[in-house]
C-alpha cells in the first residue's frame, strides 16, 4: 500500500513480469502528484513543481522550457521551485474597483504585480495568469482588456503605451499533438523596452523583445524581435520602416 497526500492509499501489486523500470515510472508518477496537489494546495502554479521534479530526473518538460522560472516573485518550498503565486482574487477586485478610487487602485497593482513603476495607469478590465511575474516601469499607460500570459517574466520599460485589448503571451504549445499531452508547454519571456507603443488588438508571442521606440501597428502578431525606433505591422509583424526626425513634423505615417 501507498499512500497518498490525500489521506487514501493505493494497493500496487507487483508481478514476475514487473521490471525496475515500471517501478521507477510509478514512483516518478506518485512524486509528481504529490508535489501537484501540494502545489495547489498552496494556490500555486499547477505542473510546476512536478515538472521540476521531472526535469531533474530526466522527465519532459511541460512548465517553462527553455527558460529561467527563479524570477523574484518565486519562493522556494521544500526544496522544490514551484510557479509563481496566483493573485486571481485580487485582479477581479482591482476591475471592480472604481476609476475614481487611485489610491485604491494602486494599492492592488503593487500588491498583484511583481514590480510596477511610478504613474502607472491600467484601465480596468485587465487579465493576468498570475501577475507576479509582470513588471511595469514608470509613466506606463495600458487601455482596457490588457491581457498577461506570464508564467514567466513580461518586463515593460518606462513610457511604454499600449492600445485596448492587447494581449502579451508568454507560453504556447508544441505544434504535432502527441506532444500536446497533458497540456504540455513551452514559456518564454517578453520585454518591451522604454517608449514602445503598442496598437489595438496586438498579439505579441513568447521570446519577443521589442526595441526601444518601436510602434507595433494594430493588429499585428508578433513572433520575432523588432529593432528599436521602427515601425512594425502585420501578421506575422514585419518592420515596414525606420522612425526618423521626419516623424518629429508629422504625426502620421506618410502614405
Amino acid at each position: 500500500m501507498i499512500g497518498l497526500p490525500s489521506g487514501g492509499a493505493v494497493r500496487v501489486s507487483f508481478g514476475v513480469a514487473s521490471t525496475f523500470g515500471d517501478v521507477r515510472r510509478l514512483l516518478d508518477f506518485l512524486t509528481a502528484t504529490y508535489l501537484d496537489r501540494t502545489a495547489d494546495a498552496a494556490g500555486l502554479a499547477p505542473g510546476c513543481a512536478a515538472d521540476d521534479y521531472r526535469d531533474r530526473h530526466g522527465g519532459r518538460r511541460t512548465c517553462g522550457a527553455g527558460t529561467d522560472r527563479a524570477g523574484p516573485a518565486l519562493h522556494r518550498v521544500g526544496g522544490v521551485l514551484p510557479g509563481p503565486l496566483r493573485r486571481a482574487d485580487l485582479i477581479f477586485e482591482y476591475n471592480r474597483t472604481r476609476p475614481g478610487d487611485a489610491a485604491g487602485r494602486r494599492a492592488l497593482l503593487e500588491r498583484i504585480l511583481g514590480s510596477v513603476g511610478a504613474r502607472t495607469v491600467l484601465n480596468s478590465p485587465f487579465h493576468a495568469g498570475f501577475g507576479s511575474n509582470v513588471h511595469i516601469g514608470d509613466d506606463f499607460f495600458g487601455n482596457v482588456n490588457l491581457t498577461f500570459v506570464d508564467d514567466v517574466e513580461i518586463r515593460i520599460g518606462n513610457g511604454v503605451m499600449i492600445a485596448p485589448s492587447v494581449t502579451l503571451t508568454t507560453t504556447g504549445h508544441p505544434i504535432h499533438p502527441d506532444l500536446r499531452e497533458d497540456f504540455r508547454r513551452f514559456s518564454e519571456p517578453i520585454v518591451i523596452e522604454d517608449k514602445v507603443w503598442i496598437g489595438s488588438n496586438v498579439v505579441v508571442l513568447p521570446g519577443v523583445r521589442i526595441g526601444y521606440g518601436a510602434v507595433i501597428g494594430a493588429g499585428s502578431v508578433v513572433s520575432r524581435d523588432i529593432p528599436p525606433m521602427t515601425v512594425a505591422v502585420g501578421v506575422p509583424c514585419r518592420v515596414v520602416r525606420p522612425i526618423s526626425a521626419d516623424d518629429l513634423k508629422n504625426r502620421l505615417a506618410p502614405s
